[in-house]
């Protein structure tokens, strides 16, 4: 991609907060980055299952970012005419009336509330339609669950949280002053329901936190709406003009599709990194087992989101490399490659299926089909014939595997994928989309901004600026399609048995998993 000329602009201002760190990027009105800029933060472990980060390092972080982004956009503050935002969703975040966070942020991985999200498998409220139709258990992952978690084991924090709210949430305040919920997390990760009243109540009384909403912001906005104005300290902070103009954000996978162009029914995003999640738009409500939604205006007013995914995917090639890539790792400092490129190059020949070498990548649980939060990895079919280079192999293979298994699941619910638009980490990896589309039989469609994330943040921006009608109409002036990558159909074939065994792999060790799981919980 050329880099753009600079000119007075208008720019718009993108910022992703995502699960290692917090990006900011400068686009022109075309698409087109003009600067983009990270800053890390670190997450912590403190049992198996949990996962916290601090929202001082996240906005100290914004702070690293936006200095670096507009400086090497070498643009004045004042050619800025916008600003949105996406950050992980299903992250609580307890705050004061002064929006200090009360405790560490529980991460969207976090799986600590696996009693309270089996309650809701004992309820008849129409909210459990998004699980699948009501057919599939509630994920310990979802916003309702860590509120009633955060009620029963820490209740001095939540009685002194003034606000409880979603990472998106959390930058609104401290961007405008203002506390709303968006309708994306509201819909998709906190069962609120426009068709059905909003919120409901009925359903969080049975999970054990009815009394969320006092703390819950009362407004809840469609994406791309104006919430107001840059304040004077958090422009100050920043190095940017107050009173800005700054529109609702949303969380960080649907930003991705929105940077994707996937604005109407019959194709879905991919938008892949730690995780993967699988995407797409329905003009009715349709639901079914093995996935989530159809969410009412979780994207688009009028229109239903459906939605599969997978926690773990890139975090476990990241694991791998590592923990056991550490010579890979040092080679590549001493030459300057990319870690992630030696060991593709190592395992690229082999065969399909790894010659033999089948794991399930379920190392933070599954998402879906299953929605299991006590799920865990699983390894099988090692031999003295198996190294290194296999096991990469076998999971960038899982991952594709994990893949396959959702896009099957939504077409048994008559909502065919026939085209993936994807955008994330693994299109580094051009082997990795390659393997992604012989797996899954779907042709895959590349664009040129292929940080999508960032770019469907800056079409909120623009869209909340004013200087686009809708984000349908942001969508044919800055998304490029530039590449499609076809399946080949000689190795899907070839592939479909090795799918088949990972998807019979888990349900048979379901109960020896959970065990397990609930062993190492207790300890």
């Amino acid at each position: 991609m050329n880099a753009p000329q600079i000119t007075d602009g208008p720019y718009v201002m993108g910022i992703d907060f995502g699960t290692e760190s917090c990006r900011v990027a400068i686009v022109d009105l075309t698409g087109r980055p003009v600067a983009i800029a990270s800053t890390g933060y670190v997450t912590s472990y403190p049992r198996p299952g949990q996962a916290e980060q601090s929202p001082d390092d996240w906005w100290e972080a914004l702070v690293a970012s936006t200095h670096k982004a507009m400086a090497d956009a070498g643009i004045g503050a004042h050619a800025i005419a916008g600003i949105s935002y996406d950050a992980t969703t299903m992250t609580v975040v307890a705050m004061d009336e002064r929006g200090n966070a009360l405790r560490p942020a529980i991460m969207w991985m976090d799986v600590r509330a696996t009693e309270q999200a089996a309650r809701a498998s004992h309820s008849d409220s129409p909210a459990r339609r998004y699980n699948g139709g009501g057919s599939m258990p509630a994920t310990a992952e979802w916003f309702p669950f860590k509120a009633a978690w955060l009620r029963e084991n820490e209740p001095q924090t939540y009685r002194d949280a003034h606000r409880l709210v979603d990472a998106p949430d959390w930058l609104t305040f401290r961007l405008t002053g203002r506390w709303t919920a968006n309708i994306n997390s509201a819909s998709l990760r906190a069962y609120y329901d426009r068709n059905l009243g909003g919120w409901p109540v009925d359903f969080y009384e049975e999970i054990g936190c009815g009394d969320v909403f006092d703390k819950v912001p009362g407004d809840v906005l469609d994406l791309g709406e104006p919430v107001g104005a840059l304040t004077v300290a958090a422009a100050t902070a920043l190095g940017l003009v107050p009173g800005t103009p700054v529109a609702q954000g949303c969380a960080d996978a649907w930003a991705g599709q929105i940077g994707l162009g996937v604005l109407s029914p019959g194709r879905f995003a991919l938008i892949t990194g730690s995780s993967h999640v699988l995407t797409g738009q329905t003009a009715q409500p349709v639901s079914g087992p093995g996935f989530f939604g159809a969410y009412t205006d979780g994207v688009l007013p009028g229109q239903y989101t459906v939605e599969g995914g997978q926690v773990s995917t890139g975090s476990v090639l990241k694991w791998f490399k590592d923990n056991f890539a550490r010579d890979v790792v040092a080679a590549a400092e001493r030459t300057g490659l990319n870690a992630y490129d030696i060991l593709n190059a190592q395992s690229r020949d082999l065969p399909p299926g790894s010659e033999g070498l089948i794991i399930c990548e379920y190392f933070q649980g599954n998402r879906t089909p299953y929605t299991d939060s006590k799920a865990r990895g699983i390894i099988s079919g090692l031999s003295l014939r198996h190294g290194p280079e296999h096991m990469y192999r076998a999971i960038q293979e899982s991952v594709c595997y994990g893949t396959a298994h959702n896009v099957r699941v939504m077409a048994e619910a008559g909502i065919p994928v026939e085209e993936l638009v994807v955008c994330g980490g693994a299109t580094k990896s051009r082997d990795w989309i390659q393997m992604h589309a012989d797996v899954t039989g779907v042709p895959i469609t590349l664009t040129e901004v292929g940080d999508a994330v960032v770019l469907g943040t800056s079409m909120l921006a623009a869209t909340g600026a004013g200087l686009f009608a809708d984000l349908p109409t942001a969508a044919k002036e800055m998304v490029t399609e530039v590449d499609r990558i076809e399946p080949d159909q000689e190795r899907h074939e070839e592939y479909q048995f090795f799918v088949d065994t990972y998807v019979q792999t888990y349900p048979q060790l379901k109960e020896q998993i959970h065990g397990m799981t609930d062993k190492v919980s207790a300890a």
